[in-house]
Formats: C-alpha cells, sequence, structure tokens
C-alpha cells in the first residue's frame, strides 16, 4: 500500500506534467534558504519546494520549459 506521501509526489508531479508551458522560479534568501516553484505560465503554482540550503550565486533565476525544451529567460 503506497503511503499518503507517494500519493501526494505523484499528483504533484502529475500537476506538473499536465502543464505543457511551465514557468519555474528560485528565489534564495539572504539565509540561503530557498524555494523552488512551477507555475502555469498565468500565475497557478503546480508545484513547491523549499530547499533547506542552497550555494546558487544569483538572488534568483527563471527558467521557461516549453515543447519539452528548457529555455533561459534571454531564450524565451
Amino acid at each position: 500500500m503506497a503511503s499518503g506521501r507517494n500519493r501526494d509526489h505523484s499528483a504533484c508531479n502529475e500537476a506538473v506534467a499536465a502543464e505543457e508551458f511551465q514557468v519555474w522560479k528560485l528565489a534564495i534568501r539572504p539565509d540561503r534558504t530557498a524555494t523552488l516553484t512551477c507555475d502555469d505560465g498565468n500565475g497557478h503554482i503546480v508545484f513547491t519546494k523549499e530547499i533547506e540550503y542552497t550555494d546558487f550565486p544569483l538572488d534568483e533565476i527563471t527558467l521557461y520549459f516549453a515543447n519539452r525544451v528548457i529555455h533561459l529567460p534571454s531564450e524565451y
């Protein structure tokens, strides 16, 4: 029997996979914790993950996913 956590994870993966266009944002706070979000391009968040620590060098980055390709902001 699958745990509730696994079912929730599966549902989240399905929600993300259902979006043909995705906007992924990684926002880093001064204490080096971060939040990763994915939305559908209209501001409807379909995935969020809190990250306990990152050494990512920027304060924020946004990537776009469309037609099975990840794009940098300058490419989209």
